[in-house]
């Protein structure tokens, strides 16, 4: 039988009807002067990492370290029968993928641990019997009509007179386990949380967890509700969703940067991480939902992937992904290796700079000229033009006059004088000959001279 728990609640700050912001005032960000900023992000690991788990993180690292404060991941698995075989690992790795790592975690561990919720029962259990007039096999928390109005950092004043439209909740389970409510106030208090950031849908809760508070005679923390991110036109993003889960973005080729970009993005394209950190500002957040367009997403990592390749550390990171993504597509058709070569690489990621939006586009079917020879025989040739063996020898001739420094503007000049000097030779029909992919003076560059000649060559020993 579930004990009911009674208290006597001074309610402080304005008064307002049910669940109605009383004003926004902009509220002090630290609890007490000079106190240590500690947020932490806690999903249930009934799940992978979505992109709305991603940004509600993302906030709570962002103000962390503007404040020179500490990031931690907890973990709330209480509920046992929903969590997903995997999901409390993909949520840390998909964080240290991201480039917003926590400082402590249930794999780095740390001061306050242990960070998962169900290896601290022993404390919940504590906490909730203190609570309790005798020992039961569940407990619930009657929640009485004087609750306290809070200033929400983004809301504003509010105040949710839940115990007018809600039953006395469970606080502890008859299994031993607490439930949200009870753990989030415990685990907060016991880890030091200075501020909590946390999606709108925890507003209304609010009120119960600092009836929690008071009755343990604890200094609550501060309260940010992070509006939801929503799709487009407005939905709701859902996990029936596939392509909302991170491991989808990795597996296609996104960059952590062009995501943290866009889940954030107020008109603005382009940012990096520490520029994120340096313009945030808690107060500026509005409570309007922010919504998501993915199909900008491409555009958002074209900038963010010529940022990499300008720098010439991290192009040479992306070079060995671009090797490993070659293998993996051509790996059984590269007739010369040479193409896995690191110069080769750089030149084909610089030429073609601007012009992708990812690595993996760089290895898709239109640009299998880079990587493979055609398999083009002189008759399929001939069909074309009777002058093969004349255009091409002259090419090579061309190619010899101009060494190894091509460029499209000059090659472009340098074929159509070629074309007009040859006798019944119509220049389409010379860069029919020529071309495998796009405009022939783009693909020569790509290529290099030299390997434009071995090709043109294996076509005049055929």
């Amino acid at each position: 039988m579930a004990v009911f728990l009674n208290r006597f609640l001074q309610c402080r700050g304005p008064v307002a009807a049910l669940g109605r912001t009383v004003g926004r005032r902009e509220a002090s960000l630290c609890t007490d002067t000079g106190a240590a900023v500690r947020v932490r992000f806690a999903p249930s690991p009934t799940g992978f990492l979505h992109l709305g788990g991603l940004r509600t993180a993302l906030y709570n690292y962002i103000f962390a370290k503007k404040h020179h404060g500490s990031f931690i991941l907890r973990l709330e698995d209480t509920d046992q029968t929903r969590l997903v075989p995997g999901a409390a690992e993909n949520i840390e790795d998909m964080l240290e993928w991201a480039g917003i790592p926590p400082d402590e975690s249930p794999c780095r561990g740390g001061p306050a641990g242990p960070y998962r919720q169900s290896q601290r029962l022993e404390l919940q259990e504590q906490v909730a019997q203190k609570l309790a007039t005798g020992p039961k096999p569940a407990i619930r928390f009657r929640l009485k009509e004087e609750v306290p109005a809070f200033q929400d950092l983004v809301y504003g004043w509010n105040q949710h007179e839940v115990a007018s439209v809600e039953g006395d909740p469970v606080i502890l389970k008859s299994d031993g386990f607490p439930t949200y409510h009870l753990a989030c106030v415990v685990d907060d208090h016991h880890m030091g949380i200075s501020h909590v950031l946390r999606g709108s849908e925890w507003l209304v809760s609010t009120s119960k967890h600092l009836l929690l508070y008071q009755a343990l005679g604890w200094q609550p923390p501060r309260f940010a509700h992070l509006p939801l991110l929503l799709n487009k036109d407005g939905s709701k993003l859902s996990k029936r969703q596939g392509d909302i889960f991170l491991e989808h973005f990795v597996a296609a080729g996104f960059l952590p940067d062009a995501l943290l970009d866009i889940i954030t993005n107020k008109n603005q394209i382009g940012r990096t991480l520490p520029e994120l950190i340096t313009q945030f500002d808690l107060t500026r957040i509005t409570c309007r939902s922010a919504l998501l367009d993915l199909e900008k997403l491409p555009e958002f990592n074209r900038l963010h992937l010529c940022r990499l390749v300008s720098n010439e550390t991290q192009r040479r990171q992306l070079l060995g992904k671009l090797e490993a993504l070659v293998e993996e597509a051509y790996g059984s058709q590269l007739q010369d290796r040479a193409v896995l070569d690191p110069a080769y690489l750089e030149r084909i990621v610089l030429l073609r700079q601007g012009h992708f939006c990812r690595l993996q586009d760089l290895v898709s079917p239109v640009h299998s000229y880079l990587w493979t020879r055609p398999a083009v025989g002189r008759a399929q040739l001939g069909a074309i033009s009777e002058k093969v063996d004349v255009i091409a020898r002259s090419v090579l001739g061309l190619l010899e006059r101009l060494g190894m420094s091509l460029t499209q503007d000059v090659l472009n000049r340098e074929l159509k004088k070629l074309s007009e000097g040859l006798e019944d030779t119509k220049h389409s029909n010379m860069m029919k000959l020529l071309r495998q992919g796009p405009p022939v003076a783009e693909m020569m560059v790509s290529l290099g001279a030299k390997e434009v000649r071995e090709r043109i060559q294996k076509v005049l020993s055929s």
